[in-house]
């Protein structure tokens, strides 16, 4: 399946629209964003690895790279009618892994305005989404934070930054952040990560659409709008509004012509990266280095640039 084609083509048409690869398990269908998929392959031989994590199978060769196989029938605890029999080759936070999985079906170009927050309806941490189709229900997965689940490292790179001044500090207090993300675990590292850097003011969304209404209330206000928002951290992909429509909107609007935007997502690539620039992103942070995003909060908002030594 030729995934990187596929993401040429979404990335030169229309906004709020994605690509989905649809796969089953079982009796449920399930999708993964295209931009994540480097490819599809047929199950291939895997070599167990002692003490690895229980979702894990082994490795497997790719083109001479040793990639970790998760098994997500395993991990999502669904059975299975048979032998799985497709590999998703993904990259995602600058980490490749494979999914093994049943079937891997065919590919759906949607609006995320038809992508619907996954229903509360127990632990759903692994479900972001969902999406109707005419005859089905197509699950949305949150495939970082399985992979957070499986390497303690990504964890670690959310919560972890450098020691602050207490001046620099201080001028973190009264700064008000906008911060949209749709997978809850990884809003909740986000979250609790900046609030221990200093930061007290976050207002959190799980959606462009309600960052972007949050916004156009504060526009409303007879205070600056520097007063209500400070700077804007935005995920790309979430259902209702991605984060690059959202980034199309507020640059739209002069009131926020000195308002930094801030992508943070793990689909931050060379051609996403050229896509986010040409929309007016201040700066685009792959997912998940939040130590180097706290950095660049400071030199965007504060003027202060860090160096290497510090």
């Amino acid at each position: 399946m030729a995934a990187e084609e596929k993401k040429g083509i979404l990335l030169e048409t229309g906004t709020n629209e994605f690509e989905i690869v649809e796969f089953s398990i079982g009796n449920v269908n399930y999708g993964i964003n295209v931009a994540k998929v480097r490819e599809v392959i047929t199950r291939t031989p895997v070599t167990e690895m002692p003490q690895a994590h229980p979702y894990i199978d082994g490795l497997f060769t790719l083109r001479g790279n040793a990639i970790p196989l998760v098994n997500l029938p395993r991990c999502l605890n669904v059975p299975t009618k048979e032998e799985p029999k497709n590999i998703i080759v993904t990259e995602i936070n600058n980490y490749n892994i494979g999914f093994l999985v049943d079937n891997v079906s065919r590919i759906h170009r949607i609006s995320w305005k038809n992508m619907e927050p996954a229903p509360e309806v127990g632990d759903q941490s692994r479900v972001v989404g969902i999406v109707k189709m005419q005859d089905k229900i197509i699950l949305l997965l949150d495939f970082e934070t399985i992979i957070a689940e499986i390497n303690p490292e990504i964890n670690a790179k959310l919560t972890t930054v450098e020691n602050a001044s207490a001046d620099i500090r201080a001028k973190r207090v009264n700064t008000h952040v906008v911060c949209a993300e749709d997978s809850p675990l990884l809003r909740e590292l986000l979250v609790s990560t900046l609030h221990d850097s200093g930061y007290r003011f976050v207002r959190d969304f799980n959606n462009g659409q309600d960052a972007w209404q949050y916004l156009s209330e504060q526009l409303k206000k007879d205070t600056p709008i520097e007063d209500q928002v400070r700077v804007i951290i935005s995920d790309i992909e979430m259902p209702q509004m991605d984060g690059h429509r959202l980034l199309k909107l507020v640059r739209s609007d002069p009131r926020f012509e000195n308002i930094p935007f801030v992508l943070f997502s793990s689909l931050i690539s060379e051609e996403m990266r050229l896509k986010g620039e040409a929309l007016g992103a201040n700066g685009q942070i792959s997912k998940p280095e939040i130590n180097q995003l706290i950095g660049l909060l400071d030199e965007l908002v504060f003027g202060i640039k860090h160096t290497e030594e510090e």
